[in-house]
């Protein structure tokens, strides 16, 4: 190769691998004979060129595996003896490695080497707007977001809003509200009905070259000859019927409802997703709700997709592998219509056990009236888990060291939750709750026994001092849980928490048991007894009613199979309620506060005394509703 031809070189080996194979073999062919690319030592080009090459990872994995010879022996010399020209690139790498270490914190691996990124990055995440986000739409999100970030690229949100049957504007809002609470700030929001003339004019284009026709072909008989690779009746209508059947769809005419419009791609390729695809069909049952009724056809997202995102211009559609199959289609519409390329990245969606992350199937059970709503706490949503008691920063940690893998597995709740601790563990005000079923009076005695009731200052958190303070209350009478009194056995010592020791004396009979008393026993040891109680004193303080829930899983099963009926795996029961007292305190805290409850776990304010609206607490009257936050331990209840 001649010099002229060496230098622009530069530029194009920054392409993907397919198009730098030819440009690689070469470069091994000029090198047979030389140490340098151009005369006897490191020449302009020879930098310019390697570093263009260190840049591209895929040339590197291919460079380094050696199947050039002459290449790679080139490549490692420039690597081993001339350092000077590496202090930008080696710079870089450790840049790069420090960002995908914090985001990742040390889970799934970030090194995707996203094809031709140094010309730029744009994502995006394109929800359907038919229910609510859920934890895997999370994870779509999410890595689509870092991607964005970390090329100092561009992310778009794509509302996919092509079903009005499906679509609301609520659940449209909802999405944009929860990326926002996950800080996932898109650069740029719209929606595919933005573009149902430009997709409507793509659709005319495939009939007119001959790459699509309009079937009226029964859905079960359509089923059935896709299956067995058989073609349709209609497949060889001529453009001038399928342009003239197509308006009449548009129209939605009695011969226009009866039609759909096909792609003809293929009657029986192995790959099913490429048999003649569905793209257009008619919907005339609600109106849209962006476009009312001015559309009565809409685009299949399988057309929608790769058409927008080109004209968009994104560069890389990262999907999850239930795609992988409908990747060859996508290509196809931008190759048949002969339109901007852009890359493609399948990652392993989120399963976890015991969960239905369907949204047809979620809402089913908003529907039915089994659940409250989709923030319901046993839902997967992102409002269901936040309202559970999951954190943002949690949440993002946990999906983001999941990584974009594709290895597809389904997951237990215990680390989702254990990560999330980790994050309350610090900062949540300790608490104290006793149920008020079977209740224990219990009578303070002894040479340190208060006569009255008095309160003093103790910190919310026995390790942080910053989360404050709180007034506990000690008095002559005491409430205990009735399943701490039937653990005592007279004249055991005990440990009240926040006070100290206390001898059991005089647990009166019965079942449940009614009352007793404890002796104190100030100066005793509170490493030595086995039991530490929680505790209430009874009067001098303002009893706080409240609500305490707890949450199963929806299944009784961990994975649903496709034959599988929902109802017949549903736990019957999913919820349960306690009803307690807690200490004064608590009547300051407000929705969404966390707290742990001594000795219970950890909970989540539903509703604290000033969050009801007038005439909302019924009967029961103002009380605090808590909803437990599982820990890991035993997984998500």
């Amino acid at each position: 190769m001649k010099l002229d031809e060496l230098k622009p070189l530069e530029a194009l080996l920054a392409a993907d691998f397919r198009q730098i194979e030819p440009r690689l073999q070469a470069l091994d062919k000029h090198l047979i004979l030389r140490t340098y690319l151009d005369g006897y030592t490191l020449s302009e080009v020879d930098t310019k060129i390697w570093l263009a090459l260190r840049g591209n990872r895929a040339a590197v994995s291919f460079i380094k595996k050696g199947s050039l010879a002459n290449l790679a022996r080139w490549f490692a010399w420039i690597e081993d003896f001339h350092p000077e020209i590496q202090a930008d690139v080696k710079a870089k790498d450790a840049a790069a490695k420090a960002k995908i270490a914090a985001a990742s914190k040390a889970g799934g691996s970030y090194a995707l080497a996203l094809q031709n990124a140094d010309k730029g990055v744009v994502t995006r995440f394109l929800p359907e707007p038919s229910g609510y986000l859920h934890i895997g739409h999370a994870k779509a999100a999410l890595l689509s977001d870092y991607f964005a970030r970390e090329y100092n690229g561009t992310l778009l949100l794509r509302l996919d809003d092509t079903n009005p049957s499906k679509e609301k504007e609520e659940f449209q809002d909802a999405i944009i509200e929860d990326l926002a609470l996950m800080g996932v700030k898109p650069d740029k929001v719209s929606f595919t009905s933005d573009y149902f003339d430009y997709l409507y004019d793509m659709a005319v284009r495939l009939i007119k070259e001959g790459h699509a026709y309009c079937d009226d072909t029964d859905q079960e008989t359509m089923r059935d000859q896709r299956w067995k690779g058989l073609p349709s009746k209609r497949r060889d209508r001529s453009v001038e019927e399928n342009l003239r059947i197509f308006e009449e769809m548009k129209n939605a005419t009695e011969e226009g409802l009866q039609n759909c419009l096909r792609a003809k791609m293929s009657v029986d390729n192995p790959n099913k997703a490429m048999r003649d695809p569905v793209i257009y069909r008619c919907n005339i049952e609600v109106p849209h709700h962006r476009t009312g009724t001015k559309w009565k056809i809409y685009p299949m997202y399988d057309l929608a997709a790769p058409l927008v995102d080109s004209l968009e211009g994104v560069t890389h559609a990262l999907r999850s592998t239930e795609y992988t199959d409908r990747n060859p289609q996508y290509k196809w519409f931008l190759t048949t219509l002969k339109l901007r390329e852009v890359y493609m990245w399948d990652f392993s969606r989120m399963n976890f056990i015991k969960t239905v992350l369907s949204k047809r199937k979620l809402a089913k059970l908003v529907d039915s009236g089994t659940l409250w709503g989709w923030d319901d706490p046993r839902m997967p949503t992102i409002r269901g888990v936040r309202r559970r008691g999951m954190t943002i920063p949690a949440l993002r940690s946990f999906i983001l060291k999941q990584g974009p893998s594709r290895n597809v597995v389904t997951m237990d709740w215990t680390n989702f939750w254990a990560n999330n601790k980790k994050e309350i563990d610090p900062i949540a005000p300790r608490h104290t709750a006793i149920s008020q079923k079977d209740i224990v009076k219990v009578k303070v005695t002894g040479a340190e026994a208060p006569a009255e009731p008095y309160s003093a200052d103790k910190p919310k958190h026995p390790k942080n001092k910053d989360v404050g303070t709180k007034k506990v209350f000690f008095g002559p009478e005491l409430y205990l849980d009735q399943a701490d009194a039937k653990s005592f056995k007279d004249g055991e010592e005990i440990t009240l928490m926040a006070w100290g020791n206390a001898f059991v004396r005089n647990i009166a009979s019965g079942d449940p048991i009614p009352s007793l008393e404890v002796e104190l026993n100030l100066q005793g040891d509170v490493k030595s007894t086995e039991k530490k109680v929680t505790w209430l004193a009874s009067k001098g303080q303002k009893l706080i009613p409240a609500e305490l829930w707890d949450f199963d899983h929806l299944l009784n099963k961990d994975v649903l199979g496709e034959d599988d009926v929902l109802e017949e795996c549903l736990n019957p029961v999913t919820a349960t309620m306690e009803d307690a007292w807690c200490d004064e305190a608590t009547a300051e805290l407000k929705k969404d506060d966390i707290i742990q409850l001594e000795r219970r776990g950890y909970y989540r304010v539903d509703k604290g005394l000033n969050d009801w609206k007038d005439g909302e607490e019924g009967a029961k009257g103002k009380r605090l509703v808590l909803f437990c936050i599982p820990t890991g331990k035993t997984g998500s209840k």
